[in-house]
């Protein structure tokens, strides 16, 4: 057998790591796609198609707020800080995250 597929984000997944990443602090997009991977033990890695449509949608939905600054190499960045908001849905999707693998985990155990 070959190399094992990588694994794919379910829907509201992606957000839940996004808002978890935030949680320590604003960051630039490749910073929180970087400290996904690394949190992971880097098993996910976050695509740059994924990350920032996902991105768009939290600051639309006010989960998150966006500033320009600059980056540690000196580039203009985009950064990406939690709101308020944002927080309550980290403990709604945690919720919902814990029912799905558990119910996962019910059904590959028979």
């Amino acid at each position: 057998m070959g190399k094992s597929p990588n694994p794919t984000l379910l829907q509201g997944t992606l957000d839940l790591l996004i808002l978890h990443a935030l949680q320590r602090g604003p960051m630039h997009g490749y910073a929180i796609a970087q400290t996904i991977h690394l949190l992971s033990d880097e098993v996910l890695k976050v695509e740059e198609g994924s990350l920032y449509p996902a991105l768009y949608r939290l600051e639309l939905d006010g989960a998150i707020k966006a500033r320009w600054g600059v980056s540690e190499n000196n580039r203009r960045a985009k950064y990406y800080e939690i709101t308020r908001a944002g927080r309550k849905a980290v403990a709604e999707h945690y919720d919902t995250w814990n029912r799905l693998s558990t119910a996962v985990q019910r059904v590959l155990a028979r």
